[in-house]
């Protein structure tokens, strides 16, 4: 048995004597989008400290804790907070909670995170689901021996983000009259924001928005072949002729601002599931 799976062993073995039952349906929540937690039936939580191999989120609006409960009577496993790589941690750091969501049951992933808009079309407060991405994080969670257990050697990813889900999300946002747009993330790794040169290099490369996340939960969720739902909260707008000095306060105001969309979203695509 590799170290891997010894180590999720291990962390199974503590939320087991917590919860027994199998959650279908895992969720990530990005900076300023904790909110969502609000709308679970809350049965059980887990500090992140209390589990073995967890690592700490040290982003200020990342609260750390594994929630399992309900939403719309189908079991969830969220995480109220998630790592990054500007925080210092590995990309299979970053990545190991959803490898452990899969042994918990989970088939379809919901992620969300804040992210910079460079389409001129976008403004701050749009939602943004994501229908494909592009990794400039410089890194890859699979990379290393392959775990044959969890994936192939080579996932295939022509279809990162779940096309059903995404048909949902958009039938759910135009029954209740929410915008919504449909692009192209790109991660770096941060944690600066990017200069006006890099915005534009960003948008002519084919992405809509900007951020620093999501991507390596992404490409390990799609290697245990996980669906995935990504959407995106524009908090700020990344135009290079017209940029303007942001800060995360700004950021997290906006996210939580425009929140309540996205938790709509969720709540009803997790319905139809």
């Amino acid at each position: 048995m590799s170290e891997l799976i010894n180590k999720i062993d291990e962390t199974l073995s503590v939320i087991r004597k917590v919860t027994g039952k199998e959650y279908p349906v895992g969720i990530i929540l990005g900076t300023g989008l904790g909110g969502l937690v609000k709308e679970i039936e809350i049965e059980h939580q887990i500090n992140y400290g209390d589990l073995p191999h967890f690592s700490l989120s040290t982003v200020e609006s990342h609260q750390g804790k594994l929630i399992f409960g309900k939403i719309e009577d189908k079991e969830v496993v969220a995480m109220q907070g998630r790592f990054h790589y500007y925080e210092g941690y590995s990309m299979k750091q970053i990545t190991y909670p959803v490898r452990v969501m899969k042994f918990l049951g989970v088939k379809t992933l919901l992620v969300s995170n804040a992210c910079g808009g460079m389409n001129p079309l976008y403004r701050r407060g749009d939602i943004m689901l994501m229908a494909d991405h592009i990794n400039l994080l410089g890194d890859n969670p699979l990379i290393g021996k392959n775990e044959d257990e969890l994936g192939p050697r080579f996932p295939d990813m022509s279809e990162p983000y779940n096309e059903e889900l995404i048909k949902i999300a958009e039938e759910v946002a135009l029954e209740n009259k929410v915008k919504l747009q449909k692009g192209v993330y790109v991660a770096v790794p941060g944690p600066n924001l990017e200069t006006k040169a890099e915005y534009r290099f960003l948008r002519s490369i084919g992405a809509d928005v900007v951020g620093m996340s999501t991507i390596p939960e992404n490409i390990v969720a799609n290697h245990m072949g996980i669906k995935v739902l990504g959407i995106s909260i524009v908090t700020d707008e990344c135009f290079p002729d017209s940029l303007q000095p942001v800060d995360i306060q700004e950021i997290i105001k906006t996210a939580m601002k425009a929140e309540p969309k996205m938790t709509l979203i969720m709540k009803e695509v997790i319905k139809r599931i």
